[in-house]
């Protein structure tokens, strides 16, 4: 775009000062992602001709180890549509300026790049579809805390298991010792061991967020036991989900699930935020018994896309024909 310059930085101290207020596109993360472990971030920056910044955004490369070939997968995520100032200049256009920038900046290795989390499904839709973005419809769901307490939400029945939970000795706590960080990340990584398709960072990453500002990492104890996790962050009045993992099976009775999850919203909801997220709901399939089992706890349900692009041109083409609207 004609007077706009963009710049992307991958050294924290060499970024401009930035509007703090969206974690996913924050210095935070970036320092976050930059200490851990198979993660590398770029922070894309515009700025106009005067160099004032118009506009930023996170992407963060992850390396992903696998035990069959091709052993390591590399993928480029963005959360969200990054930030946008007071400009004359359209958000779509701005965004897809930086999406080109982050696009060539990418190595031939890196496999794939992925756009999710977007505040509206339709945004960005020309300018992700000119740079061969192809879209996979995905479910959102959200509970809006500002209206209601989150108990005029959820069923009696629910409730009724809420409370036998607790007359049991269960518990959800803030992680905040190095023996409840250690069973947080015992606990995630087997539940999500058989799940290739999550992907789970290493525990510098979580570490981080519970030493910054705007995440907190919880665990759910019966016994002294951890039986299920989450972790959660913050961002512009809104409280995230962002990783969760329970011991269902072996504490049926406790209903770990339900008691981490309800934990987490009543902390959200107490804290004075607006709205509990819930970020990887999954794709739409109509039995998808995560999202019916979040769905039970008052959200509302949207339609959204997440957006792919393959560096592999053919399977590119080929997916993009298996996913065309």
């Amino acid at each position: 775009m004609k007077g706009l310059k963009t710049t992307l930085y991958k050294r924290s101290e060499q970024l401009p000062a930035l509007d703090e207020s969206n974690f996913f596109h924050s210095r935070e993360l970036f320092d976050i992602a930059r200490e851990t472990p198979r993660q590398k971030p770029v922070m894309v920056v515009t700025t106009d001709a005067e160099g004032h910044v118009v506009s930023h955004m996170l992407g963060i490369i992850r390396y992903r180890t696998l035990v069959i070939p091709p052993f390591l997968i590399i993928h480029c995520r963005v959360l969200g549509e990054g930030v946008y100032y007071d400009s004359p200049y359209k958000k779509e256009e701005l965004f897809g300026e930086m999406l080109t920038a982050l696009k060539l900046s990418m190595s031939t290795r890196t496999l794939y790049m992925e756009v999710s989390n977007l505040s509206q499904k339709m945004f960005g839709y020309k300018q992700l579809r000119q740079l061969q973005f192809f879209p996979v419809n995905w479910s959102s769901v959200h509970n809006s805390l500002h209206s209601h307490a989150p108990e005029e939400r959820i069923s009696s029945k629910l409730q009724k298991r809420i409370n036998s939970a607790r007359e049991r000795g269960a518990t959800t706590e803030i992680v905040q010792t190095e023996d409840d960080f250690k069973a947080f990340s015992k606990l995630l990584r087997k539940h999500n061991l058989l799940k290739p398709k999550r992907y789970i960072p290493d525990d510098t990453f979580f570490r981080k967020i519970m030493e910054g500002e705007h995440g907190r990492l919880f665990v759910t104890k019966y016994r002294g036991k951890v039986i299920a996790c989450s972790a959660c962050v913050y961002s512009m009045g809104d409280a995230y989900l962002w990783y969760s993992a329970f011991r269902r099976k072996t504490y049926r009775f406790l209903h770990p699930d339900v008691v981490v999850v309800w934990d987490v919203m009543k902390h959200a909801y107490e804290n004075g935020y607006a709205h509990m997220c819930f970020m990887d709901v999954g794709l739409p399939f109509s039995k998808n018994p995560f999202r019916e089992f979040i769905l039970r706890f008052g959200g509302k349900e949207q339609s959204t896309y997440r957006w792919f692009r393959f560096s592999i041109r053919w399977i590119n083409s080929l997916l993009s024909w298996l996913y065309r609207e």
